[in-house]
Parts: C-alpha cells; sequence; structure tokens
C-alpha cells in the first residue's frame, strides 16, 4: 500500500515541506482582470501583494478544474499510489473540495478518499503536514483519517484584520456586519473554527487587537501545532511570534508563512495572527 497526500495551494504547505513530506500541491486560480494565475506557479506572493491595492476590479479566486484534480491522480497512480487522501481548504469558502470530489469521482486505478479540512491556510496546511507524516510513517487511511477527524476539531486560524477595505471589496464577508468599523477605525478579531467565520473581537487599536490574539491562544494552550501567519506584515509576525515564543510546543519549529495570495486578498494587507492545532478539544 503506498499512499500520496495531495492538497490544494490554499492551505499553504511551505514549499520545501511539501517536498521533503512528498505533498503534491494543486495550484488555486487567481483572476486579475481578464487573466488567470496559478497561484505559486505563475504569481509571486510578493510582487501579488505589493500591486493588490491598485487593482481594478479586484481580483478574484477560482478553483482548479476538475480535469486538473483527475490529472493529478492518475499521474499518482502510474507513479505508483494505491491510495491518495486529498485534503482541501473548507467546502463552505471554496468550490476546491467539489471540484476534487469530481475529479476523484472517475478514478478507476487508484482510490482518492476526501478530506475537507475545514479550514483555511496554514490551519488547513498543519493538518495536511500531519497526514503526510502519518503516511510516510507507514499508517493506513483509516487510522489517518481517524486522526484527522480528531484533530479537525481542535484547528483554528485566528488574527487581526488591519483593514475592512478588502473584506469589503472580495464579497466574501457580509458588509452590514462591518460597517462600523470603518467608521470608528475598529481593528476586527476574526477567527475560522470548523468552517465558520466569526468575529472574535472587535478592537479599537491595532495594539490593543494583537494582545486580544495573544490572550485567546494562551486561553487555547496547551497547543500541539502553532504557526505564525501573515500578509504582507513580516515584522509584525516576527514580533507576534516572538510574543508568543513561551507559546510555542517545545521541539516545534515551523515557519512564519506568508499567507497564500487566494486567501489574503479577502484578509487584506497586514492582517497577522496564528494557526494552532489545540491538544484538547
Amino acid at each position: 500500500m503506498t499512499i500520496k497526500i495531495v492538497t490544494d495551494s490554499a492551505c499553504d504547505v511551505p514549499e520545501a515541506i511539501a517536498q521533503t513530506l512528498d505533498i503534491t500541491i494543486v495550484p488555486v486560480y487567481i483572476n486579475i482582470g481578464d487573466e488567470s494565475y496559478q497561484e505559486g506557479v505563475e504569481l509571486p506572493r510578493h510582487t501579488f501583494y505589493q500591486k493588490l491595492p491598485g487593482y481594478t476590479p479586484y481580483p478574484t479566486t477560482s478553483a482548479p478544474s476538475t480535469g486538473t484534480f483527475a490529472d493529478v491522480y492518475q499521474r499518482l497512480a502510474q507513479q505508483g499510489a494505491t491510495d491518495i487522501i486529498s485534503m482541501h481548504i473548507s467546502h463552505d469558502l471554496s468550490a476546491t473540495y467539489n471540484a476534487a470530489r469530481v475529479g476523484a469521482a472517475a478514478q478507476d486505478d487508484v482510490r482518492v478518499t476526501l478530506f475537507d479540512t475545514r479550514q483555511i491556510s496554514l490551519a488547513a496546511g498543519l493538518l495536511v503536514m500531519m497526514a503526510a507524516q502519518a503516511a510516510n510513517a507507514g499508517q493506513t487511511v483509516k487510522e489517518i483519517i481517524d486522526m484527522l477527524n480528531d484533530r479537525v476539531r481542535r484547528a483554528y486560524l485566528f488574527g487581526v484584520i488591519d483593514t475592512l477595505d478588502s473584506l469589503r471589496r472580495s464579497g466574501r464577508v457580509n458588509w452590514a456586519e462591518f460597517g462600523v468599523g470603518t467608521l470608528l477605525q475598529i481593528k476586527p478579531v476574526m477567527m475560522i473554527h470548523h468552517g465558520v467565520i466569526s468575529i472574535a473581537g472587535k478592537i479599537r487599536t491595532h495594539k490593543r487587537a494583537v494582545a486580544h490574539v495573544l490572550n485567546l491562544l494562551s486561553d487555547m494552550a496547551p497547543l500541539e501545532q502553532l504557526a505564525v501567519v501573515h500578509v504582507n506584515a513580516p515584522e509584525m509576525a516576527e514580533k507576534l511570534k516572538e510574543q508568543a515564543a513561551q507559546l510555542f510546543p517545545k521541539g516545534l519549529s515551523l515557519p512564519i508563512m506568508e499567507i497564500t495570495p487566494a486567501i489574503g486578498l479577502h484578509l487584506g494587507l497586514g492582517a497577522v495572527g496564528f494557526a494552532c492545532i489545540t491538544q484538547k478539544d
């Protein structure tokens, strides 16, 4: 039995780790005007974020095609895979999972098990990396899925939104819910857990919002996995990592991750926070 792990680029698995763990990443598309780009392949993150404020109309995203997923599964089967676990960002927030599901249904030569991480960005990526480590350790598909079902309930992504303009322009969040924010310059703390986006705080200043995020993280401890994520805010991310140093699990060294454009264009420049998996529900 040979198990391979497939994911999408919106799960933010770092490229170096994907190569080490033999994770196949299928890129999602960023649509800028009449052009579409495969993120991580044709569109560097730094370049995209530099230009983001000036894009008109505002960029959108689209899922990989079902044919793309089918081709990936077939290629892995030809390379000797007997089973594939295909893990993707929450189906509530993207059409990617459904595209993978349809592509999987067309397979005759390999068993494809779909798994909805119920997350985005590195909160999904942490689950993907854990699955790949388990597969490389010789665990069965059932054992890996059981492990993931346990962890997915304990996976969180949360942080400070520096500007509400991107949320407004992207149309992904009900603007009426944030209407007071533009007037009073409130910095919302957003949280994603089990596929649900919620507001974990509406704070007047960025400094206090960061303090609130750190308090949330402290309340979640002890942690099994933890990483810092940001949208074009590397200095703030480094500072946040230092402030949370005592909460990092012992022996864990994960990179600070700049969030993929497919997610970052919704969260907006300057967003910063954490992806984590708690030890307990």
